[in-house]
């Protein structure tokens, strides 16, 4: 028995030093994700989207507010209604990564702007910023898309990392009528507990390896230049009232409903939260495709009808 215990407290001595260790070196891979190319299974997604929509794509290229560059796509249905939707994908992905999301819209009339986001995909930059300095990129893509097209309504779709932007992009860009998010985090220092605490629960997180993400938050703010709270989908719908649909899984172990909650909690605008049976991460379009479609041409439908 004493040694049970002598083990405990060795385990709870040790733990919390080896994960402020691994914390710094976590902080700068936070930043700094795997960059996925356009690989020909992306593009086997793409060439499928389009052909089984009849749309046409085209490339674009802006310039953001520091200068790196920012590229993806314009893709336009057989019959647009002049309406226009930005998606935004996940971490280490790139703008194909949302091709399904793009065949219904598209299926509905809406053209599609589809950028990878900075240091992602062919985009220019090294670091991630998780919406500090992506929702300016969204105004300079917006400003780009209003100047070479005529948008009747312009909406924003996202999903995990996407869907956070997404959110935090409506906060400071007007044009963004309306916004569906699925799985997006709060803030980024709220979702570190999920990952430190290895998908078993942020109470773990929160606990044993608590000093591990106080050192990588400590890293990304030094490096990143910003805190990670105010990397925030929370502060961001509290901050406009814009129209939202979040859409979250009762399986996702990465980012969990409770996140979806809190910034619908926030939420100011017109809201919804969608909380989807049995879907994992990111998984809510291939658990019920069908009700998804529905659900946010719904809201980009009901958007345009409201002043």
């Amino acid at each position: 028995m004493r040694q049970a215990i002598h083990l405990v407290v060795i385990i709870l001595v040790i733990a919390p030093l080896f994960a402020a260790l691994a914390g710094s070196a976590i902080g700068r891979g936070i930043l700094h994700p795997q960059r996925l190319p356009l690989n020909e299974e992306r593009m086997e997604w793409t060439i499928r989207m389009l052909r089984n929509t009849g749309a046409t794509k085209e490339d674009l290229e802006v310039r953001a507010p520091d200068a790196i560059v920012l590229r993806g796509w314009k893709v336009r249905p057989r019959a647009p209604i002049g309406s226009w939707v930005l998606l935004f994908h996940g971490i280490a992905d790139n703008r194909a990564g949302c091709s399904g999301h793009a065949e219904f819209l598209l299926r509905h009339g809406y053209s599609v702007v589809m950028v990878d986001s900075r240091g992602q995909g062919e985009s220019g930059g090294d670091m991630v910023t998780f919406g500090w300095k992506e929702r300016y990129d969204t105004i300079a893509v917006v400003d780009a898309l209003y100047a070479s097209e005529n948008v009747r309504h312009l909406y924003a779709l996202g999903v995990s990392m996407g869907a956070a932007l997404a959110l935090q992009s409506a906060g400071v860009e007007p044009r963004i009528e309306a916004v569906a998010a699925e799985d997006p985090f709060a803030n980024l220092r709220e979702v570190s507990y999920d990952y430190a605490g290895l998908f078993i629960g942020s109470w773990l997180g929160k606990t044993l390896f608590r000093p591990a993400v106080k050192v990588a938050m400590h890293a990304i703010e030094k490096e990143g230049g910003f805190k990670p709270e105010d990397a925030s989908p929370e502060k961001a719908v509290a901050a406009r009232p814009f129209p939202v649909l979040l859409i979250c899984g009762t399986r996702d172990r990465r980012i969990p409903c409770r996140h979806a909650r809190r910034i619908y909690e926030s939420a100011r605008g017109p809201k919804g939260l969608w909380i989807v049976d049995g879907a994992e991460h990111a998984s809510a379009l291939g658990r019920k495709p069908a009700e998804y479609e529905s659900r946010v041409i719904d809201l980009f439908e009901r958007s345009s009808r409201e002043p």
